[in-house]
């Protein structure tokens, strides 16, 4: 319990003006994309790393929970204050690109920096920082590497962890680690930083981050790939990048977006679309790019696609990104409830996975929209639930529970992009044995023995 001998402790310490235990603030920073709610104590804003370490090092003494935030954007909870305590905003302060360093092609960051404002920062100076999720607008870097953002670029340049190559995190007891180096190469010692990729602020708080940088490609061109199934689409997508194709994003939607896009949004796509591959491929000289672009149109056309349309030009991409960019909020003519899941599967296991997920929705009378980063094998699947009641969200969490044993079954993961948080804390043992759980809460203990930091996150104890 905070009492007022703690607000004053930290107001002491950071100013009054970044504590805050008022109503107002309490709600604002007690639910994320959820929706669901769970008010902390008090809001206090750190200054700088020696502020988080003292506001640490006086929590582990006195028992008070710790649960850092960023934008509040994430799908699973796992900034949400679920055992009250304090949420620690890092958005306000630590939000400061430090260095653009361009002869060795690395950014240094603060936590609280917006994705897109390095995107833009670095592509200034020509550099790309490829990691782009959908909440690439207002979500923070520290909340990306926290959960381990992935993105529409994903299929060609990879996720957030590929990125990191150093950090500055303060552990549960307010001391100051680095972890990780800005050399290409580093194989001293264990691989602090990346345990520290994906740990949703359970193992320390995140001050500094240290990011590679690419040189951006000088063209791109957008297309889609136009199918008569879903299936056909599938097997599109790994056959084609087997075949040699590399673009930069393959996205998919299914017939159901496509009606869902048509209906609510009234955008013009093809009637008899049964699934569309929407991406992007880039290169440094036109060649590249044409080459590309052909591989593509031979793969989907050899199976079965419907029709290969590329953009012809930046205003044409934009309008076929349009319809993907909005697949989301346009499912909703399904249900007034979304259970919307980010499972990935090996790309050869896509025909399969998505086939035995409808056949799931079917099971329990459920309409499941899916689309989603098919170049990497990450779907969103969303099972649409019509009505609040308690009886039809049981249901529909059973169906979800189904599609996560089946995606482990054939080798893939509860989560490609959106962390456990605890939305999925309760599946993680469908994931690991015992062996592994334990190992996690033994990696937990060792950094953080009171459990003082996001307690109750990824399946661990409260």
């Amino acid at each position: 319990m905070i009492d007022t001998k703690h607000l004053s402790y930290f107001e002491n310490l950071v100013g009054k003006k970044n504590v805050y235990s008022d109503k107002a603030h309490l709600i604002a920073y007690s639910y994320d994309a959820t929706r669901t709610r769970f008010e902390p104590e008090a809001v206090i804003f750190p200054r700088d790393e020696a502020d988080v370490s003292a506001i640490l090092s006086y929590c582990n003494e006195h028992h008070i929970i710790i649960t850092p935030r960023g934008a509040g954007s994430g799908f699973t909870g796992g900034a949400l204050p679920t055992n009250g305590g304090i949420t620690l905003g890092m958005e306000k302060h630590m939000n400061k690109i430090l260095e653009i360093d361009m002869e060795n092609m690395v950014a240094v960051v603060q936590p609280g920096v917006v994705n897109m404002d390095l995107q833009k920062a670095v592509e200034a100076k020509g550099l790309m920082y490829p990691p782009d999720p959908a909440s690439e607008e207002y979500s923070t870097l520290g909340g990306n590497v926290s959960e381990n953002a992935g993105g529409m670029r994903a299929a060609k340049y990879g996720i957030t962890k590929d990125y990191v190559m150093a950090l500055r995190a303060v552990r549960a007891n307010g001391d100051i680690i680095r972890a990780g180096k800005r050399t290409i190469k580093d194989v001293a010692g264990y691989n602090t930083a990346g345990i520290f990729i994906a740990s949703e602020g359970t193992l320390g708080v995140l001050t500094e981050i240290t990011l590679k940088l690419i040189p951006k490609p000088k063209y791109a061109k957008g297309y889609m790939g136009i199918f008569p199934s879903v299936d056909d689409a599938m097997n599109a997508v790994f056959k084609s990048l087997a075949s040699g194709a590399n673009p930069v994003a393959m996205e998919f939607m299914d017939s159901l977006v496509v009606e869902a896009l048509k209906v609510k949004l009234g955008i013009d796509l093809p009637a008899n679309a049964g699934a569309l591959l929407i991406g992007d491929v880039d290169g440094n000289v036109p060649q590249e790019v044409a080459f590309q672009l052909e591989t593509l149109e031979a793969s989907f056309k050899e199976n079965n696609a419907q029709e290969f349309i590329v953009a012809k030009d930046d205003k044409h991409r934009n309008e076929l990104w349009y319809a993907r960019r909005n697949a989301s909020p346009s499912i909703t003519i399904f249900g007034s409830k979304k259970l919307n899941e980010d499972i990935s599967v090996p790309r050869s296991m896509l025909p399969t996975a998505l086939k035995k997920i409808y056949t799931i929705g079917d099971k329990y009378n459920f309409k499941v929209p899916c689309f989603g980063h098919a170049g990497d094998g990450n779907i969103h699947v969303n099972v649409m639930v019509e009505g609040k009641s308690k009886e039809e969200l049981e249901k529909g969490h059973k169906a979800i529970e189904e599609i996560f044993q089946m995606v482990v079954d054939m080798g893939g993961t509860l989560s490609g992009e959106h962390g456990i948080g605890t939305s999925k804390a309760p599946f993680m043992d469908i994931a690991f044995n015992d062996m592994e759980l334990n190992l996690f809460k033994d990696i937990k203990k060792a950094f953080d023995p009171n459990n003082i930091l996001n307690p109750g996150k990824m399946g661990l104890p409260n």
